[in-house]
């Protein structure tokens, strides 16, 4: 059974996971996704949490939490997701990156952070399935990340889930209200250009992959994205699936701004 590629947001920090009403299309969408997909032998997930020089992958046989968070309730720093890892895929992963000329690294301590284990506990909230992490590169290169994801391609022979966590919108001082709001269409525009370049069925896969390689030049990119993080999971997505037609499985509001969820199968 081929591999599921899926592209979600994961909210803000903790709240999906405290019943923050805002959260909830969100949070229903998750729980929709895991009763829909196939399950699973095992996890894939690229986080916006975790950037490293090189391409990186946590071998942790029993992964432990990394609460990157801070100023949230105390339950929130108690939460747990004892999922197992998952050793033998990881270094698998290491191969096919390595022989698609990629520096790597193996991490056999690193824990896994809430871009990883909120939407997990939501989707899987038994915590049976095995779980690795493969880091973004701290470059932050669109083009480097679209390769990062051709490299691990090998997973869609696999039953695995590969799940890119991040967000399609994060302004982080907007969401949060610490910004001057920017012009109230500019989570709509640049959501509507994410839409069409993953989505439209009037392009090549080369051509979708260099849109989403230039994707800083779509209308309202950088209002959206200041800093990228929190899209590179959604390009190494694109670049697993070697350019295939997504189709958008989530939009709505969150936390005021629109988001969107994608997948490949």
């Amino acid at each position: 059974m081929p591999a599921s590629v899926l592209f979600v947001p994961h909210g803000g920090g903790p709240l999906p996971l405290l019943g923050e009403a805002d959260h909830a299309d969100m949070v229903q969408f998750l729980e929709q996704m895991a009763v829909q997909l196939p399950v699973p032998e095992a996890i894939v997930v690229i986080s916006a949490h975790w950037e490293a020089p090189t391409a990186t992958v946590i071998s942790t046989a029993a992964p432990d939490m990394i609460y990157d968070y801070y100023g949230f309730p105390d339950e929130s720093y108690r939460l747990r997701y004892p999922a197992p890892g998952a050793p033998s895929l990881a270094r698998e992963c290491l191969d096919w990156l390595g022989a698609a000329g990629q520096p790597v690294a193996e991490d056999s301590e690193r824990g896994i952070d809430h871009g990883v284990f909120v939407p997990l506990m939501i989707m899987y909230p038994d915590a049976s399935i095995p779980v690795t992490q493969v880091s973004l590169l701290s470059n932050l290169d669109a083009a480097a990340h679209i390769e990062l994801g051709r490299a691990l391609a090998p997973l869609r022979e696999r039953n695995v889930l590969v799940l890119g966590s991040g967000m399609s919108y994060h302004n982080l001082g907007v969401l949060l209200g610490r910004r001057r709001s920017q012009p109230q269409d500019a989570d709509q525009v640049f959501d509507d250009w994410l839409h069409h370049a993953c989505c439209a069925d009037d392009m090549d896969e080369q051509a979708r992959l260099d849109a989403l390689t230039h994707w800083a030049a779509a209308p309202a990119a950088r209002a959206c994205h200041p800093r990228e993080e929190h899209l590179l999971p959604l390009l190494v997505c694109a670049g697993l699936a070697g350019g295939e037609r997504a189709q958008r499985v989530f939009s709505a509001p969150l936390m005021g701004r629109r988001v969107s969820g994608f997948l490949w199968q």
